[in-house]
């Protein structure tokens, strides 16, 4: 009787650990599985993200055609050298960028408006160029200030200091000096524009006030120039106000301003009212659009049918 109970016994406690055994495998298959699938969804999950942080940009959305204010000098620059401004039937020049064209009033404006919408196209002085915004090459040539100054990138303009006939303000004179001189076109060549060799300069240090207003593209350049002037001639004081090329140009003309400031060639119109334009620098307009955008090179007439309206989607380009 006793060796019944001990091998009743002895079997159930076999069949238990068998049992227990049979469990442990099951849960191990399954923990596997489970791991396995884990991974698989963790691997999928990481290719799609990969994916989309590569970007897929879609070509086939409308372009967001942003331009500068009526005014600007860099509007006027880039519509003449791309082509957007057109002579009509009876031999005016016609600015024809497309009504649909956002406007903003400022170089930072327009890369604004760019860095936040993937499907906008834009232009700014290169000097200002940042990675908000990624330049595309124009005909397959760089915006740069070497392919600018070798005459290979072809969107390029002068930013002109304006003044009305000779200048005869002693601390307008010495300033203007000083940008002209070897110190002030070296700065402008460290700030990414092209300067000159430059005409050796001694200052008079004169004292006194005076204003310099005009475009957004040169006020960059012009704030630098400033500063450093202020170290070679303390008992100067100079007002830098921002607006626009042509606000430059009239400001220099009517007293409102010392010294204009003017990122285009002068008009006629303008010369003959007795404004006169010195060279500060030359700088390239860079052709922008947002760093999603996969369009990496646009000729000058693709540029053109954009800014005029006839082209209206990213993927007519392709």
């Amino acid at each position: 009787m006793k060796r019944t109970s001990v091998v009743a016994s002895v079997l159930a406690a076999s069949m238990a650990l068998s049992l227990a055994a049979c469990g442990s495998t099951a849960s191990s298959s399954e923990a596997a599985s489970s791991e396995s699938t884990a991974a698989s969804t963790s691997e999928a999950a990481s290719a799609s993200t990969e994916a989309e942080a590569a970007g897929d940009f879609d070509a086939d959305q409308d372009i967001t055609v942003i331009s500068r204010e009526d005014g600007s000098g860099t509007r006027g620059a880039f519509i003449e050298l791309t082509g957007v401004e057109e002579k009509n039937d009876a031999g005016e020049k016609v600015d024809m960028t497309t009504e649909a064209a956002a406007i903003q009033s400022s170089t930072n404006g327009v890369m604004t408006a760019v860095a936040n919408d993937e499907t906008a196209i834009g232009y700014i002085s290169l000097g200002s160029l940042n990675d908000t915004v990624k330049a595309v090459t124009v005909g397959g040539v760089e915006a740069t200030s070497e392919n600018v100054s070798n005459g290979t990138y072809t969107l390029a303009r002068p930013f002109n200091i304006v003044t009305n006939g000779e200048p005869t303000d002693a601390v307008a004179v010495d300033f203007i000096a000083y940008c002209m001189s070897p110190d002030g076109q070296a700065l402008a060549t460290e700030e990414g524009y092209i300067g000159g060799e430059g005409t050796e300069y001694t200052s008079t240090q004169p004292s006194g006030s005076i204003t310099v207003g005009g475009s957004s593209s040169v006020s960059p350049l012009m704030e630098k120039l400033i500063e450093a002037y202020k170290t070679v001639n303390p008992n100067a004081t100079i007002e830098l106000l921002t607006t626009d090329s042509t606000t430059g140009v009239t400001g220099a003309l009517d007293g409102t301003y010392t010294i204009g400031m003017a990122s285009r060639e002068l008009k006629d119109t303008e010369t003959s009212e007795g404004a006169q334009a010195t060279v500060l620098a030359m700088d390239g307009i860079a052709v922008v659009v947002n760093p999603a955008n996969t369009t990496a090179d646009l000729t000058v007439d693709q540029i053109k049918s954009i800014y005029t309206g006839e082209t209206t989607v990213w993927s007519d380009l392709q």
